[in-house]
């Protein structure tokens, strides 16, 4: 059996990530010399210093974010599902782990704890998506937990004009084994119709350097609350979890009404 056995690479939600698990040896689960042969040769650190993935093994105790920024080393662990999708999120998103890194390298430690910035990064960081469409009212309807209209009456719509880019590997761990409340922290990006028709191959390489351009210039992903909750399996067409019917929109135990008072998540506007 191989590792990619695991994977039901041929579902849409493996879609960002299938060319990655597609070029990585099948014969014995992907170490540090696999994945750093994936690596373009410009991934680097906002701290200058060229990505590469070194196994956990072979490092010195050191604050893991500092090594990233200082090093350019991410800490990979040998045979570890959780540290092989970190190192797949590096490969499809560089310049948003880079940002991430640099901020928590930057952040002064706040009396009370890590703070709201190191908190919103942490939560993107492993469960993070992006959610990019052209049709501001599928946004807002999932900011506002309206989750039929989000996600049923406008299913239509997601085939073309809505597209959720999994950048958290914690997310990419749970789809393993995928299950009905899994729920993900979106960040929500509104772009024009003509970027929409950009094949993946070209809209995510735009949404990476954009959000990290953002990221370091301090506009976005301050405090958790500009993250919205997203129900992977109520995105039409992730249907791992039973027919996406009315019934199946209903379970309000996974699909939660908004509290009273909800202050929606905002939704971005990328001029790519």
């Amino acid at each position: 059996m191989q590792w990619q056995d695991n994977l039901d690479v041929n579902a849409a939600y493996w879609t960002d990530y299938r060319s990655i698990v597609n070029a990585l040896p099948g014969d014995r689960f992907p170490d540090c010399l696999s994945l750093n042969q994936l690596l373009p040769n410009n991934v680097r650190t906002s701290g200058d210093r060229p990505v590469c993935f070194v196994n956990s093994t072979e490092l010195e105790a050191e604050d893991y974010e500092y090594r990233i920024f200082t090093k350019g080393y991410v800490s990979t662990r040998p045979d570890c599902w959780h540290d092989l999708f970190n190192a797949m999120v590096w490969l499809r998103f560089p310049h948003i782990k880079s940002a991430m890194n640099a901020l928590h390298f930057r952040a002064k430690p706040a009396a009370s704890g890590r703070g709201r910035l190191r908190d919103a990064l942490t939560l993107f960081d492993e469960c993070g998506v992006l959610l990019v469409s052209s049709q501001a009212d599928i946004l807002d309807a999932i900011a506002r937990r309206n989750w039929l209209q989000a996600f049923q009456s406008q299913a239509c719509a997601w085939q073309t004009g809505v597209k959720a880019a999994i950048c958290g590997h914690a997310m990419l761990e749970k789809l393993i084994a995928p299950y009905k409340s899994m729920t993900a922290k979106a960040l929500l990006i509104k772009v024009s119709p003509q970027t929409m028709l950009l094949p993946s191959t070209e809209l995510l390489p735009l949404l990476d350097k954009e959000l990290a351009r953002l990221l370091l210039a301090g506009q976005v992903l301050n405090k958790p609350a500009q993250l919205s909750p997203l129900p992977l399996a109520g995105i039409p067409g992730w249907d791992f979890a039973g027919q996406q019917n009315e019934d199946f929109y209903n379970d309000s135990d996974v699909f939660r009404p908004a509290p009273k008072g909800l202050n929606p998540a905002p939704v971005l506007t990328f001029d790519l």
